[in-house]
């Protein structure tokens, strides 16, 4: 299947790692002018080198801190000037700590809204005027099936990426008449640093090895194990799409089979 992507311009958040950098590098196998974005810039630097080495499309990188709340907006006038436009928008955003209600005070909760939640909230914001002008305009918001089953010791990401995922709707239903669509993939756990990250404090609670942890988790899923962020790339490409032009409003799981409910 052609997805239509050659030369479409899309820029990733939090791309220097994990699902952010599969699913940058996925779109430039398919042809994409890709814009990388983390506020790491070693491991940014490490990325784009990474993509250009292995594709034949144009890569850029952009390092900062998207939660900051100046930083969404400048990042996407530098990529739209740059490159001459937007098409496709990725945010992809860090989780915030693991931990149990009683465990965070005001300042951690504000402090996860504005990484999780507000940073999604600017950069669509700023994004908006170039997606205006383009003829395939795509966002795409990365949350967690936490959103509809919510995981234990997370319930700072549990109610944080709900508010994204309700946003990503109201978008899709508010701006579909402009063409732009709207849609969220809502991975289960993929083998990325950020999990290993949270197996890590689970084997630290529970007295326990991370990889009795990963096995564990990996018997929730039918298929009885994790997921590779490549296989979760390869769905996000195809959503951002213009193969997929009548989907948007979609919030996909895409977990292995971990979610248990039915809707």
């Amino acid at each position: 299947m052609d997805l239509n992507l050659n030369n479409k311009i899309a820029l990733i958040t939090g791309a220097s790692r994990g699902l952010g950098f599969a699913t940058a590098r996925a779109l430039a196998i398919e042809g994409c002018q890709v814009a990388i974005n983390s506020r790491d810039s070693n491991n940014l630097d490490v990325a784009m080198r990474k993509i250009a080495a292995q594709t034949e499309s144009t890569v850029r990188s952009y390092q900062g801190d998207v939660s900051t709340p100046t930083m969404p907006k400048k990042i996407i006038d530098l990529v739209a000037k740059d490159y001459g436009g937007l098409d496709l928008l990725v945010t992809n955003l860090g989780g915030p700590p693991a931990g149990k209600f009683e465990s965070f005070d005001d300042n951690t909760w504000q402090n996860a809204v504005e990484l999780s939640f507000l940073s999604h909230v600017r950069l669509i914001r700023a994004a908006l005027p170039y997606l205006h002008e383009s003829d395939c305009p795509s966002v795409l918001t990365i949350t967690s099936y936490s959103v509809k089953q919510p995981i234990p010791n997370l319930v700072l990401s549990n109610s944080i990426r709900a508010a994204t995922v309700g946003l990503t709707k109201s978008l899709a239903l508010e701006l579909g008449s402009d063409g732009i669509r709207f849609n969220s993939i809502l991975p289960a756990w993929t083998v990325t640093e950020r999990v290993y990250e949270l197996m890590e404090y689970r084997a630290r609670t529970n007295q326990t090895d991370i990889n009795e942890e990963i096995n564990k988790q990996a018997q929730e899923s039918p298929l009885g194990r994790l997921a590779t962020p490549e296989e979760f790339a390869k769905a996000a490409v195809f959503i951002l799409s213009p193969a997929a032009s009548y989907i948007t409003g979609v919030m996909l799981n895409v977990d292995g089979g971990m979610y248990k409910g039915i809707y």
